[in-house]
């Protein structure tokens, strides 16, 4: 089993930057690619962007194409996400996710096995 715990999330003014960071234990890191996904009030949790286990590929929603960037460091068990250019339509809960095909980059949340807490993010206006 996996253990994913999120964090960096806060209260930031339309524009700005966030990272937020998504620390693991348990099992091998490497042996998961890894997701973010997004909840907004009243809103069904959509996917924001996935990374392989070596960080080679990479998958984006296109609704942050071009602002978010994910990230991995499998020697430190931490997966990043970096946020840029934030809208107000990004405030969410945003939660990491471990997914056992390692190599594949999914976008449906029925392919990740393990998930964390979440932590939120408020764009201003």
């Amino acid at each position: 089993q996996v253990q994913l715990v999120e964090s960096g999330g806060g209260l930031v003014q339309a524009g700005g930057s966030l990272r937020l960071s998504c620390a693991a234990s348990g099992r091998t890191f490497s042996n998961y690619a890894m997701g973010w996904f997004r909840q907004a009030p009243g809103k069904e949790r959509e996917f924001v962007a996935a990374i392989s286990w070596s960080g080679l590929s990479t998958s984006y929603a296109d609704s942050v194409k071009g602002r978010f960037t994910i990230s991995r460091d499998n020697a430190k068990n931490s997966l990043f996400l970096q946020m840029s250019s934030l809208k107000p339509e990004d405030t969410a809960v945003y939660s990491c996710a471990a997914d056992r095909s390692r190599t594949v980059v999914h976008s449906k949340e029925d392919n990740y096995d393990y998930w964390g807490q979440g932590t939120q993010v408020t764009v201003s206006s």
